[in-house]
């Protein structure tokens, strides 16, 4: 089975307890993420940000952590839970929500910014997502947003290298057939109104002292990539 997501609910109570080497590779992929998107956005103080597809809450916590006011939206209720009870502990206060893509249980044109990590490989309906995260963003909000390019040499590395042979991956997690070439998501952003930065790639830069990878920029988007679009500012 491929594209299989009850990894995520399968494996949501270790969430933040550093048991499960693919958690912990999506926590060492936030610093990666956010070295870029805060290159882009400046402050998040005050924002209103949503995280959608937030899991148990890596980078809904570190964006509160920054002063942004967060929502976070995952489809898995298990995921949910977790993020909520952990962010408890913390003491953070963030809207955890239970939602699809699809279906953004957030109103129209309330959030200044949509943070969007290792999904929109994932969805069921990406032209769907696309109109809903259109739809929340604010006049000149940000859609913030990293993917996998739809290459042989992605589908090697991700699912034969990631997920067969190293085990970095459960077995299943990604459909290559989902991997986003980056012109094709330009495409359908320009064609929501909503005009696009550039590109820049993303992947593994060395290891950790668990001997996990740790992440940063790369000079290729052939494998992981990472962009920002603006919201048409209203007239």
């Amino acid at each position: 089975m491929r594209n299989d997501l009850s990894i995520y609910r399968t494996h949501a109570a270790h969430w933040w307890d550093g048991s499960q080497r693919f958690l912990r590779l999506l926590q060492n992929l936030v610093p990666a993420r956010l070295s870029h998107f805060d290159q882009v956005v400046g402050t998040w103080r005050g924002m209103a940000v949503l995280d959608l597809g937030c899991g148990g809450g890596f980078m809904s916590e570190a964006l509160a952590r920054r002063g942004a006011n967060v929502i976070g939206v995952d489809p898995v209720e298990a995921a949910v839970a977790a993020a909520r009870a952990h962010a408890g502990a913390e003491g953070l206060a963030i809207d955890y929500r239970v939602g699809a893509g699809e279906a953004i249980p957030v109103a129209d044109r309330s959030v200044d910014c949509v943070v969007c990590v290792d999904v929109l490989e994932h969805v069921a309906d990406i032209d769907c997502v696309l109109d809903e995260i259109t739809r929340v963003l604010k006049p000149g909000g940000l859609f913030l947003f990293d993917t996998i390019n739809r290459t042989m040499l992605a589908v090697f590395v991700v699912v034969h290298l990631g997920e067969g042979i190293l085990r970095l991956l459960p077995r299943g997690t990604h459909d290559p057939a989902k991997f986003l070439r980056p012109a094709e998501l330009a495409a359908k952003l320009v064609a929501r109104g909503l005009s696009v930065g550039p590109f820049i790639g993303l992947g593994p830069r060395g290891l950790d002292r668990r001997l996990d990878f740790t992440f940063g920029r790369l000079p290729s988007v052939r494998i992981m990539y990472a962009g920002h679009a603006r919201a048409a500012v209203a007239t």
